[in-house]
């Protein structure tokens, strides 16, 4: 089962964070510290897995993982998953983001963070490895972009203004509004009022209409 995936640049700075076992934030910011310094010190010419960290498992458990430009992508798995399954799977992982983003670089992560988890979320869902087929994740990918295109236009047609008709439209409602006002039968109001001592005179409503 896979435990963590991280991403990180040259620097240690992380920019995907993914645990599916519950850790405090605190903990979780020292594991990614730690993966990165134990990755960071590896030669480029041995091989691309090691025992995990001491914070997360030691040797119980694997960290496999590869290094692209600027960014290392690691998974932390533990004894039931095989070595050269997971470096397929990151492989897999960001040829789909290559594709998806068409050349990917590390901006893409940062400004498209919510992509990025949902490409994840097709091919990793609660530590268990969802889909390998780099062709159906990019098509459920593309499915979930048409379906948000088609709910930004449906939401655009509802904030269009209404039609204005030469016969009328908008332009005639306070006309309308003026004469169904004079239509309304009105109870006869008397024009003083007369209170005591004092004496209330109504003015002649139809003056306003």
């Amino acid at each position: 089962m896979i435990q963590a995936i991280l991403v990180f640049n040259n620097h240690g700075k992380p920019r995907l964070v993914r645990f599916y076992q519950r850790f405090p934030e605190e903990i979780q910011q020292q594991i990614v510290r730690e993966t990165f310094h134990l990755v960071l010190k590896r030669d480029d010419n041995i091989c691309n897995f090691l025992e995990g960290g001491s914070l997360i498992g030691g040797p119980d458990y694997k960290l496999i993982y590869r290094h692209y430009a600027t960014l290392y992508f690691v998974f932390c798995v533990d004894s039931s998953e095989s070595e050269l399954g997971i470096l397929d799977l990151i492989q897999v992982f960001v040829e789909t983001l290559d594709k998806c983003f068409e050349n990917v670089c590390e901006l893409d992560l940062i400004f498209h963070m919510d992509k990025v988890h949902y490409i994840l979320q097709e091919v990793v869902m609660g530590g268990m490895v969802l889909e390998t087929n780099m062709n159906e994740i990019v098509a459920q990918i593309e499915a979930q972009n048409r379906l948000e295109k088609s709910e930004v236009s449906a939401q655009l047609v509802c904030l269009m203004p209404l039609p204005i008709s030469p016969q009328g439209g908008l332009s005639a409602a306070p006309a309308r509004a003026v004469s169904a006002v004079k239509n309304i039968n009105l109870p006869e109001i008397p024009r003083n009022i007369n209170i005591g001592d004092l004496n209330i005179k109504v003015p002649n409503l139809s003056q306003f209409v």
